[in-house]
């Protein structure tokens, strides 16, 4: 579980990231990077919308994206921002495969800047 340091709670946080973040496209995710010139701890936000399916299963895949998360937390800079958005398909996307989209983001975001 991630900590509360390394969450983003704040609406006007979460906008900030994807409005003037680089945003990586994949299959599953749409994630937005941001990097904080304020050496802040690596914080993590996740934006999983109606169309994605009942509460069950959008609390369902947050989880997965929160658990993902945490194991990509050590690789990631300090003071960088991220905001993961999850699409209709992420529902039925394979956990090593869901790992791997979102490390992969993580990378394309870090060379984009």
């Amino acid at each position: 579980m991630l900590a509360h340091a390394n969450r983003i709670t704040s609406g006007s946080d979460y906008k900030a990231v994807v409005r003037r973040g680089v945003r990586v496209v994949g299959p599953h995710t749409v994630a937005y990077l941001r990097r904080n010139p304020e050496p802040t701890p690596v914080r993590f936000g996740f934006i999983v919308a109606k169309n994605v399916g009942s509460a069950v299963v959008r609390n369902r895949v947050r989880r997965r994206m929160k658990a993902a998360s945490f194991d990509l937390l050590p690789g990631v800079p300090a003071g960088t921002e991220v905001v993961f958005r999850a699409l209709p398909t992420s529902v039925h996307v394979d956990w090593p495969d869901l790992v791997a989209e979102l490390s992969n983001a993580l990378v394309k975001g870090q060379r984009a800047r």
